[in-house]
């Protein structure tokens, strides 16, 4: 099935775009390798985003909180990647790993949305109200991890109404079996396309 992306409705986002995962020496970069290489991401990814930027299209970045000295101090209820997150001091503010990757991050006229605390990037932020206020009502979900942060925020952005598309090979995720549970078994679910970057681009071209 094609589906159609009018550039006025149409929204790229692309989450956690940090060299701490996309940038070799990175804290995560090598943990994703297997998959990204498999998927082809590296690859991918800058073509999706050069189509989108080509076609007009929308492009929000999603970030993930960065971390800062007493993040999560006192926390009732720390999760599992929390606690990977401050012991890791992921994506520190501040630090060459939690800077934007050169040629993912933001672009004069992009919109950068609220850093997200765990794995949606709508909860806590002002995602939904941008892309209201942007007239945006169909999404294109790229970046990291398949099987969490693009997941939950593709999910919610389906409770929220919007259209929601998954580009499968512009991400990636720290194990083939996240890969396979975003895309085949959970994405079915909520998603309303779960596409490969050729299929994304022969839609947009058209």
């Amino acid at each position: 099935m094609t589906h159609a992306y009018p550039i006025e409705e149409t929204a790229l986002l692309v989450i956690d775009p940090y060299n701490d995962f996309m940038s070799e020496g990175g804290k995560l970069y090598d943990a994703t390798k297997e998959t990204a290489m498999a998927s082809g991401f590296y690859v991918n990814l800058p073509r999706v985003i050069a189509a989108i930027r080509k076609a007009s299209i929308r492009v929000f970045i999603v970030p993930h909180r960065r971390w800062r000295p007493g993040d999560y101090d006192g926390w009732l209820h720390l999760n599992h990647s929390q606690e990977g997150v401050r012991r890791a001091q992921l994506f520190a503010e501040g630090t060459w790993g939690g800077e934007f990757h050169p040629a993912f991050g933001p672009r004069p006229g992009d919109i950068v949305i609220h850093e997200h605390w765990a794995q949606s990037g709508f909860a806590n932020t002002d995602l939904d109200a941008q892309l209201k206020l942007h007239g945006i009502r169909k999404i294109i979900l790229v970046g990291m991890v398949s099987n969490t942060c693009v997941e939950s925020t593709a999910r919610f952005g389906m409770e929220l109404g919007y259209h929601v598309t998954l580009v499968k090979d512009a991400t990636a995720a720290f194990d083939p079996d996240g890969m396979h549970s975003a895309h085949e078994v959970n994405g079915p679910t909520f998603a309303h396309a779960i596409v490969g970057t050729d299929q994304l681009l022969a839609s947009l071209s058209s």
